[in-house]
């Protein structure tokens, strides 16, 4: 067996007629941050999904930090500790402040102290640039500070893999940059990264391998500088120049 963090064999996921995920296997290492790109409906969410079985493959195996966690049997609320997950939208109470917005998984499922659920979250806060905002409720925060508590509350639960699911896309464009600010930061310390994205500004300057995936499958991948300077599948290649136009375009409208 791999020493890899996250090994993903041959995964499969079909919505009714629809087969989105179509033998999907990859590894992660430790400390790596890993990139997966692609057209929307190609299976990127949905394989986030399944790692941490937010949603259940039809096929195929999953280990996490050497437990697999489509074994029958398996403990997979424990499991799911040592994944973090940050979502599109957030996925905040919004009936709790930042704070406790933090600490109620800290309590509720790993039996943590509220003294010391409280200390933990005020670090996760600051961490994130977000110490004076801990009693602000989410109606209070921009989408940007949103994500940012987000993030907070997933470190807090000390997870070995962090998953994102395109984090700035509900963003307005000027609230992304303090975002990925803080998953640079993320990754500097050596936190270990699945990011799905469309930022290929962050793509290129922080992650160390990239996945280009289509129509349910993962058509390339390879270390970032040579996915995204040198492709060598068509599709993207025409994916990349798309994305780069367009990025192009903002960047002068801006």
């Amino acid at each position: 067996m791999s020493d890899a963090i996250v090994i993903v064999k041959d995964l499969h996921k079909a919505y009714g007629k629809t087969e989105v995920l179509k033998g999907v296997s990859l590894e992660v290492d430790e400390g790596e941050v890993l990139v997966v790109i692609g057209p929307s409906g190609t299976g990127k969410s949905t394989m986030l999904r399944c790692i941490n079985l937010l949603t259940r493959p039809d096929k195929g195996r999953i280990w996490i930090d050497g437990m697999e966690i489509t074994a029958p049997g398996a403990n997979v609320n424990h499991i799911r500790q040592r994944v973090g997950m940050v979502f599109q939208d957030f996925n905040l109470f919004n009936h709790l402040t930042a704070l406790n917005n933090i600490t109620i998984a800290l309590t509720k499922v790993k039996k943590m102290p509220k003294d010391q659920a409280q200390d933990l979250a005020h670090f996760e806060l600051e961490r994130v640039g977000l110490r004076d905002k801990a009693d602000l409720y989410p109606a209070q925060l921009s989408g940007g500070q949103k994500q940012r508590v987000a993030i907070a509350r997933a470190l807090a639960m000390d997870p070995r893999v962090m998953l994102f699911d395109e984090p700035t896309s509900a963003l307005d464009p000027e609230l992304i940059g303090e975002v990925l600010e803080v998953m640079k930061k993320l990754a500097r310390e050596g936190m270990t990264m699945v990011v799905v994205t469309h930022e290929m500004g962050f793509a290129r300057e922080v992650s160390t391998r990239m996945i280009f995936m289509e129509h349910g499958v993962i058509a390339e991948e390879g270390p970032t500088k040579d996915v995204f300077y040198n492709p060598q599948h068509p599709r993207t290649r025409q994916f990349l120049g798309k994305i780069t136009e367009l990025y192009g375009k903002h960047q002068d409208e801006a």
